[in-house]
């Protein structure tokens, strides 16, 4: 029996960010950076790996740590954290991992015989003169690898450009060999950062970080983050190393320029950094994605949403939802984790866009967890002050008279039920203090066929949210 699958996919105590998703051997595997629970940096902990059945890609299976930050040589007391990785095959039917380490400027190849085994190091990558790629004169710094391989060649794509920085042109496409660490062609610029965007059709779009290569038919697709942070967005080519056109936003991970229900440009959820790619399986096309939670930067979950190409090759901005992989909406009966909120928003909305750290006090809810980076506990909503609202899409629901709530807190008021962000309350839910989770629940119609479910508290103090039922 297939499993419903959710945002986030992998367990709420498990933070993997930057998803690289592929599918190897019938199973959907996803290498991304490992964020810690409470980190003070980004990607603290070593490289762990999931994966799941292609046909059931709600049911994941923790396949172990792969590759640990102390197992490259440049790296020997792990002061250095693993940045943003990727994964190829070769052409000796080898699984190669590129990856670079926060502090230098190259990029470290490991290998393995299969897609989730503990992975050697192997090498770096370097120019035919043994110059090791990022250390020559004019080479740009490497940072966020992604690789495609082709035959005997894999192109590597790299780079991290900040507004205003004329000293990094874009992101860069180099072209290596068949051991894949000598450069064959050398870097080209194939979508252009910030201070050399205009004119280009980047323009407010330029290049940051996070730089991915898909190929879907014959068109080449480079997913990569934009100067604005938040959003994915993708450029297309015939080529790998050029004539890159910029094509759209793939997603938001605080739901900007998505207007289908709420104006375009409010967010509903923290915006930060993001960085993921697109797959295929079962016929279907996915983007991964991370959100925020902990209100900090660090603590980073991997997202799914599917997307849909049009008739040009375009994609369409995908929607935030709880759905993830599921395919189609949840099923409106039940229990369901509050973390699986893909709105989180107050009144105080618009600083969710500002830098990082502007969120981390105490206006505004997060997705939180009890316990110690690696405890298994649940996540839950933390700090739901007057006006703080969870949203949760999609659900079918039928015949729904009531709703639950577990909820703890120094807090008195009610939760206020509706199925639209900005709409009337269907009914209230009155909370009262209490320092272990209670539950609460009031007769509440929900209208039966697919419906978002939004829970608003009003009252004082703080409330915390740990689960719903629609009964």
């Amino acid at each position: 029996m297939k499993k419903q699958g959710f945002n986030p996919y992998l367990p709420s105590w498990e933070y993997i960010p930057d998803g690289e998703p592929y599918v190897f051997n019938g199973r959907v595997y996803v290498y991304g950076s490992h964020d810690r629970f409470n980190g003070h940096a980004y990607c603290l902990n070593d490289y762990a790996c999931w994966s799941a059945p292609a046909e059931d890609p709600g049911n994941w299976r923790y396949e172990g740590l792969i590759y640990e930050k102390t197992d490259d040589p440049l790296n020997p007391d792990g002061s250095m954290c693993l940045y943003a990785p990727d994964v190829t095959v070769g052409p000796d039917g080898r699984y190669y991992l590129y990856y670079v380490l926060d502090k230098v400027s190259v990029v470290s190849v490991a290998v393995c015989d299969t897609p989730a085994g503990r992975y050697a190091f192997y090498g770096y990558v370097k120019h035919a003169d043994g110059t090791r790629l990022g250390e020559k004169d004019g080479d740009e710094p490497s940072f966020d690898p992604g690789v495609l391989t082709e035959g005997e060649k894999t192109y590597l794509y790299t780079g991290f450009c900040a507004a205003g920085d004329r000293s990094r042109h874009g992101a860069m496409a180099t072209v290596l060999g068949p051991d894949m660490l000598t450069v064959l062609e050398e870097p080209a610029c194939v979508a252009p950062s910030e201070p050399y965007s205009e004119g280009s059709g980047f323009e407010g779009h330029a290049f940051f970080e996070a730089p991915s290569i898909r190929k879907k038919g014959d068109t080449y697709y480079l997913i990569y983050s934009s100067i604005v942070m938040h959003e994915l967005c993708y450029a297309t080519s015939k080529s790998p190393t050029r004539d890159f056109v910029y094509r759209g936003v793939v997603i938001s991970n605080n739901d900007l320029h998505i207007d289908s229900y709420k104006p375009a440009e409010m967010p509903m959820y923290y915006g930060g950094n993001n960085h993921g790619s697109i797959v295929e399986w079962n016929g279907k096309w996915y983007i991964f994605y991370h959100r925020h939670t902990n209100g900090t930067n660090f603590s980073r979950q991997g997202c799914i949403e599917p997307i849909a190409f049009r008739a040009d090759g375009t994609i369409v901005q995908a929607e935030m939802t709880s759905c993830g992989p599921n395919g189609g909406p949840l099923e409106g009966r039940g229990a369901y984790p509050a973390y699986l909120a893909c709105n989180l928003f107050c009144r105080d909305e618009a600083l969710y866009t500002g830098a990082p750290g502007e969120w981390m006090d105490s206006r505004f809810p997060k997705i939180t967890q009890d316990g110690k980076d690696g405890d298994e506990e649940a996540g839950y909503i933390a700090n739901m002050r007057d006006s703080a609202t969870a949203g949760f899409k999609y659900f079918r629901c039928e015949g729904i008279r009531t709703v639950r709530i577990q909820a703890r807190g120094y807090c008195r008021g009610t939760f206020e039920v509706k199925t639209a962000w900005d709409g009337p309350a269907l009914g209230r839910i009155p909370v009262d203090f209490t320092n272990v989770w209670t539950s609460y629940s009031a007769d509440v119609l929900i209208p039966d066929g697919i419906q978002a479910l939004y829970f608003t508290y009003k009252g004082a103090g703080g409330a915390s949210l740990a689960s719903f039922s629609l009964e």
